[in-house]
């Protein structure tokens, strides 16, 4: 074998070693990517919210906003929803009302996205947007229990006025009654006192009459006494028979 031929053999070796060792560089490489990947998917799979625990949770738990739904609310949701809640595209699927607060659940079906929203006296005040419907059900629950919790003093405060109004109109009937209770008590003692001067009067009067009946009695007894004795002497000048 001459000096070239043993050259290449040289070459050819050093070549067929270096790529045997690349090709293990490689699979190690694919191999560690693997497990990367599947460490990963497991971290994923640990931190992933589980939205159904999450949607089997009490109705009245408050709900955590993600930080995009947080950020949400002060966008342009609100202006944006404002401009299509007239239009023909916008689904209301849900609606709870509590006092003058309320929340909706809407539903664009163009873009299959749900608007979650939280509005006072119809006017829209806090918007999210969600494609994910039960995310957009937990939402909706939660702006329905935030409605519960801010219309409570508004709807005690209805009451209260409520019950003020019917006592005042209890006073005001009972007043009134009192006033045409007093009015005829008042009556009733202008006509006692009319009776009851009548009856003085008619008392005097009736004495004033008993007076004159024993004078004219007396007077009746003097002149009957007189015409007998008229009688007398006249009946003694006459002869007897």
């Amino acid at each position: 074998m001459d000096q070239k031929s043993k050259i290449r053999q040289i070459v050819l070796s050093v070549l067929i070693a270096t790529g045997g060792m690349q090709a293990a560089q490689a699979q190690q490489a694919v191999s560690d990517s693997a497990a990367s990947g599947v460490a990963a998917e497991t971290i994923t799979a640990a931190v992933q919210p589980d939205t159904s625990a999450a949607s089997s949770a009490a109705p009245d738990q408050a709900i955590a906003l993600t930080p995009d739904e947080a950020k949400q609310s002060a966008t342009g949701n609100v202006a944006e929803l404002q401009q299509m809640i007239h239009g023909p595209d916008l689904t209301e699927m849900r609606t709870t009302y509590n006092g003058s607060y309320g929340a909706s659940l809407l539903f664009y079906g163009k873009e299959m996205t749900y608007y979650v929203a939280l509005f006072q006296q119809k006017n829209f005040w806090r918007v999210i947007k969600t494609q994910d419907d039960q995310r957009a059900e937990m939402i909706y629950k939660d702006f329905v229990r935030q409605t519960a919790q801010l219309s409570d003093v508004e709807i005690r405060r209805t009451r209260l006025e409520a019950q003020k109004a019917l006592t005042d109109r209890l006073i005001a009937l009972s007043q009134d009654r009192a006033n045409r209770l007093q009015a005829d008590l008042t009556i009733a003692r202008q006509q006692q006192a009319i009776v009851s001067n009548q009856q003085q009067q008619t008392r005097a009067e009736a004495t004033a009459l008993q007076q004159q009946k024993s004078q004219a009695q007396a007077q009746l007894r003097d002149a009957q006494r007189q015409v007998r004795d008229l009688q007398r002497q006249l009946d003694s000048g006459l002869p007897i028979r």
